[in-house]
């Protein structure tokens, strides 16, 4: 700092904030992270201690988010809607809980924890128990007019239901966009040509700001409340956060499944562990945890700064994207022949492990991106999803870049590339006879979800497929312990296990040796569909592109791949030779009728200790139930483990009986005997 001019670097990280801050909030178009962003801040912010005679109201330090649009009508927000300080680690935590107990000259806390979604905030407007008004954060004091795209979330009760309902209510809180939405839609923006969101907060920002209210009702977006603002017309008032986010789930509101009061810092801490190991497999994006004094009556006491309450604090998780550059650009193909470029990344740390490979899907995807190589790019990694490059920080784009070319032939057998009509994709269509495709059809055919043969990995396969021990799939089953036993680091013991491992596969069921043949578009559900629909291959053989779309989920597109798949002369003949060496499974794969759970519709969801999701899921279909991934009024049964969000909230609102993982256990030792 010493080396700096404290004036001109206060200015030089104001602008920077401020463009970003407009990127961000008014565009829905950032070109940083949020973890650079964050540390902006933060900086920013330090030297305005340093240095307070520098400190001025317009600084970002000072305000929140940006201004309203133009194309929207202004709400003026009736309680000022603020920020949080953030705290990046425990000292931070700890920092917070002693200020606050100082201030309120008591020796303990009881605080409100909550995971921070990585949404939208709002505030919404009832009236007589009537929604009247939604509006954005916007700068904090005045926001955007969104009423009638918020009416369009199925999640938000257009009246409120229940007792004691005040007059007037604003609840606030966040809306946001479901992972599995997310993903579904930019897979359909990528395939119609169109422009991805970079995340599921620009998601649910793009979606909310709509000027056509359709638009917004077509896209999964969902509201969850973290808080009450202006309230009127109560006989009684809140006396706690926890309190009041009761009442409004008693009226009808969401709020979080995952919401918990505790009495001490300690307990906050723990909470945070405790969410951070789930965090993945709760089916939305959290960026850390919200603690809040509990009581009203010490918020009260404890007031605000210029910007944040005194009496909260966000714990941040590590950033889910961050920047670095790109070295290089590789071109992969994979089992069906599609080729995809990988970029190969200076290595970064995102969402909790080092990343140095992302995808980047395909060549229009680079072309809308403007990537090239040389560029500083925004990373992210979000749970076991693949890295992906989200934007281009064209700002820093050094002269020496270098333009992406993209292959005219196959890499890995020089075969010239085609490109189906409405497809993204380009494809080497040499199938098996390309070397690159043999590798990944068996890596494919060995995986744990398909025949599962453990042991038999990418460098095994790479040595078997270069010596010329196997062509295809089927050669795993002709190997012989001497073959084995040849092969570099393939000790006595390794080549027994491996061989044992390729002898165990043979017994298998017809979903997974269907999911196993790599079929175009064909993945677990597909084939497990098909398994329980058909019974057997033989009807399969000879179904028609009408009949197999009877089949739940298989459309058109897939009705035509596996009708090709299945009259192609040469996919029999492989078929058969599986068959004729020894991979079978029970015929018929499942007796639906005779089974105990016969005609039920089971949902697992949060994370099991004693089975994996799996498993659980394998045992609840080998009843006889069918497992879905969504509860509705049809669903019989819900299993439920730590994690368990949304979907445990929508059993318990529909009173769909609910068990835990114990109550699971139990049951099947009983329907299994």
């Amino acid at each position: 700092m010493s080396k700096l001019d404290p004036e001109h670097e206060v200015a030089r990280l104001r602008k920077l904030l401020q463009q970003w801050s407009a990127e961000y909030y008014r565009d829905d178009a950032p070109t940083v992270s949020d973890s650079e962003f964050d540390r902006t801040l933060l900086a920013l912010r330090n030297l305005e201690q340093a240095f307070p005679h520098l400190l001025s109201a317009d600084s970002p330090t000072q305000r929140v988010g940006a201004a309203p649009l133009a194309e929207f009508d202004s709400v003026v927000h009736r309680l000022p809607m603020l920020s949080l300080d953030n705290a990046f680690n425990a000292e931070d935590l700890l920092d917070f809980d002693r200020r606050v107990r100082e201030r309120l000259a008591v020796s303990k806390v009881g605080y409100a924890c909550e995971p921070k979604l990585d949404g939208i905030a709002v505030s919404i407007v009832w009236e007589n128990g009537e929604l009247t008004l939604a509006a954005t954060r916007g700068d904090g004091r005045t926001g955007e007019n969104i009423t009638q795209n918020v009416r369009t979330i199925e999640s938000v009760p257009l009246r409120l239901s229940g007792e004691h309902i005040p007059t007037y209510l604003e609840a606030r809180g966040e809306i946001f966009m479901p992972r599995a939405g997310f993903e579904a839609f930019n897979a359909r923006a990528r395939r119609d040509g169109e422009k991805p969101f970079v995340n599921p907060r620009n998601a649910a920002a793009g979606s909310l700001r709509q000027l056509d209210s359709s638009i917004t009702r077509r896209r999964p977006l969902s509201f969850c409340a973290y808080g009450v603002g202006y309230v009127e017309g109560m006989t009684e008032g809140f006396p706690s956060h926890t309190v009041a986010m009761a009442r409004l789930s008693q009226w009808g509101i969401p709020i979080s499944a995952h919401a918990r009061s505790v009495d001490s810092i300690q307990a906050c801490e723990h909470y945070y562990t405790e969410l951070s190991q789930v965090r993945e497999g709760l089916g939305f994006d959290i960026d850390g945890i919200v603690f809040k004094v509990d009581s009203f009556a010490e918020q009260e006491r404890l007031g605000f700064v210029s910007r944040a309450p005194r009496w909260a604090i966000a714990r941040k998780f590590p950033a889910q994207e961050e920047m670095t550059v790109v070295l290089g650009v590789e071109f992969q193909v994979g089992r069906t022949g599609a080729v995809t470029p990988v970029a190969r990344l200076e290595p970064v740390f995102v969402g909790g492990v080092t990343v140095s490979n992302a995808t980047l899907h395909n060549a229009d995807e680079i072309a809308r991106l403007g990537l090239k190589i040389g560029d500083t790019v925004i990373v992210r990694r979000a749970g076991d999803v693949i890295p992906q490059i989200a934007a281009v920080v064209v700002e820093r784009r050094p002269e020496t870049v270098e333009d992406v070319s993209f292959p005219g032939s196959c890499p890995a057998c020089d075969s010239v590339l085609v490109r189906e009509p409405g497809e993204a994709v380009w494809r080497c269509d040499m199938g098996i006879s390309c070397p690159a495709q043999r590798r990944a059809a068996i890596e494919h055919f060995v995986s744990r979800r398909a025949m599962d043969i453990d042991g038999c990995g990418e460098k095994i396969i790479d040595q078997l497929v270069d010596l010329n021990l196997i062509e295809t799939a089927t050669d795993l089953y002709t190997l012989s312990h001497d073959t084995l036993v040849g092969l570099e680091r393939m000790g006595e013991k390794s080549a027994r296990k491996l061989q044992a491992a390729i002898e165990d596969s043979k017994k298998t069921t017809l979903s997974r040796f269907i999911y196993a043949l790599g079929i175009r578009e064909v993945g677990e559900t597909t084939a497990r569909q098909l398994a329980e629909y058909y019974g057997s291959l033989e009807p399969l053989y000879a179904a028609t592109v009408e009949q197999l779309q009877e089949v739940e989920d298989v459309g058109p597109i897939v009705a035509g791949y596996l009708y090709r798949f299945f009259t192609d002369p040469v996919k029999q003949q492989m078929i058969d030779k599986f068959l004729s060496l020894g991979v079978h499974w029970p015929s018929p794969e499942i007796q639906l009728g005779d089974l105990p759970l016969s005609g039920q519709i089971w949902v697992v969801t949060g994370k099991l200790e004693q089975l994996s999701r799996d498993q659980a899921e394998a045992n609840l279909r080998s009843l006889g139930a069918k497992v879905s991934s969504s509860v509705s009024g049809k669903t019989s049964c819900v299993v439920a483990g730590p994690g368990a969000g949304s979907k445990l909230k929508k059993a318990q609102s529909l009173q769909i009986p609910v068990i835990n993982e114990a109550e699971l256990m139990t049951q099947l030792e009983g329907l299994q005997k």
